[in-house]
């Protein structure tokens, strides 16, 4: 009778092991691997305002203005070897000035063209990174941010020695914007004058948990744990050690953290619990009724307005 207990046991637990290991694979292809086209929680358009007819001009304006320029291909090799690769627009005013726009999950560069004007007319020149596993750069796995901010400190120093930069902005939106907020953990030259967020995530454990519970109603445990460790194998980082909020409790730099109050992707609470934990000078914009990295489309001016004022604090004329 133990015996035959102890088989019945040993089989369980080997089913569902095997059930958690297919599960596990699964959404590592769905929320990890590259390329794969997935569905995200996200909140019904009609949460957002409507978007005044000035500022719907600006944004169009702006992109057009995009559409006909022509960017330089720069390209770094990555700590592990990866050709990443991101378009570049040099400034015909040599102000030393240069902005990074770091681009959203499963997005490329081309996702940040709204923003590219702005920073142009204020004398900046504009790098555009994909991010490894997107666009034209190399690998076959997506970071969330975590092992890009690695990629972000030699796209820096890469300015710096050949392209002369001498006061550089970090601005990125969701994963970007996690992205930058990494980043300003890491120890940065002076040259790195100020960080924007716009909708960043706290960590990558805590954003798949909510994508997880509202897509799959599924509780986190112990899904998206055996995930973590077959992304540990297959990508090199737990979901647990890629946190946003643990990085910037040791920046040092000025930080403005842009949240939507109708975000449902990213969760608004994920902002404040960000501005809280964060180190150095910094601001924190709640814009109502935009929804995940809606806000510079819907208060367009008013969104200009604050960046120019961030943008005069932490830039030298």
């Amino acid at each position: 009778m133990r015996k035959k207990l102890g088989i019945i046991v040993v089989s369980i637990f080997t089913i569902l092991v095997v059930v958690l290991l297919i599960g596990g694979n699964y959404f590592y292809s769905e929320g990890i691997k590259r390329g794969t086209e997935v569905e995200l929680h996200t909140e019904p358009a009609s949460v957002n305002a409507e978007a005044t007819q000035t500022a719907l001009s600006i944004i169009e304006e702006a992109e057009e203005w995009y559409s006909n320029q022509n960017s330089e291909e720069l390209e770094i090799l990555s700590y592990d070897d990866l050709r990443l690769k991101a378009g570049f627009f040099e400034n015909d005013a040599d102000t030393g000035k240069v902005v990074i726009l770091a681009h959203g999950y499963r997005g490329t560069r081309d996702h940040m063209d709204d923003l590219v004007k702005f920073y142009y007319d204020q004398g900046f020149d504009v790098l555009m990174p994909d991010s490894r596993g997107h666009g034209e750069s190399e690998g076959d796995y997506i970071g969330y941010g975590w092992h890009d901010r690695l990629d972000y400190l030699k796209w820096i120093d890469s300015l710096i020695e050949k392209h002369g930069a001498k006061q550089i902005l970090l601005h990125g939106n969701s994963m970007g914007a996690s992205l930058v907020l990494m980043t300003s953990g890491e120890e940065l030259p002076d040259e790195v004058k100020g960080i924007i967020a716009d909708s960043g995530f706290t960590s990558v454990k805590e954003e798949l948990k909510h994508q997880l519970k509202h897509l799959y109603h599924l509780p986190s445990f112990p899904i998206l744990d055996v995930t973590s460790v077959i992304t540990k194998v297959r990508a090199g980082y737990f979901f647990g050690e890629a946190s946003a909020v643990e990085q910037v409790k040791k920046n040092t730099k000025p930080l403005f953290i842009i949240h939507g109050d109708a975000d449902e992707l990213v969760p608004t609470e994920m902002a404040y619990e960000l501005y809280e934990a964060a180190g150095g000078e910094k601001e924190l914009w709640i814009v109502p009724n935009a929804g995940h990295t809606k806000a510079y489309s819907i208060t367009t001016e008013e969104f200009q307005n604050r960046l120019q004022r961030f943008i005069d604090k932490t830039i030298a004329k």
